[in-house]
């Protein structure tokens, strides 16, 4: 796992970045993103849009499971908390929906890009 400091308009902000068999994981500001490995050589520049799924951004243990199945989210609402590398991590809906489906409970451990909770699709 790689920690990065990024630094615009004079706010900084902590990213981190995890090499995986299907590509390149970051997490940065509670949302996490896979850049897909490139197929054939080719290079692949667009990244995965928001998901109705949120993925565990790294090896970690759950702390807080902080909605329920059929509560609404909005677009930056805080879902699950979880500790990784001495860390917390807020995980955040990239999308308005629905609590489709919870897979995870308080003091579970994950894995790099398990399924913690599905939102349903919009419509």
């Amino acid at each position: 796992m790689k920690r990065f400091v990024l630094e615009h308009d004079r706010k900084k902000r902590t990213a981190y970045a995890q090499k995986s068999s299907e590509g390149l994981w970051i997490h940065i500001d509670g949302r996490t993103r896979l850049i897909p490995k490139a197929e054939g050589g080719r290079k692949r520049a667009s990244v995965v849009k928001s998901s109705n799924e949120i993925l565990a951004p790294m090896p970690g243990k759950i702390i807080q499971v902080l909605k329920k199945k059929g509560d609404t989210v909005l677009i930056g609402e805080p879902i699950v908390v979880m500790e990784a590398m001495k860390m917390e991590y807020t995980l955040k809906a990239e999308i308005e929906s629905k609590v489709e489906d919870i897979f995870v409970g308080e003091s579970d451990q994950v894995a790099l890009g398990q399924v913690l909770v599905k939102l349903e699709k919009p419509n």
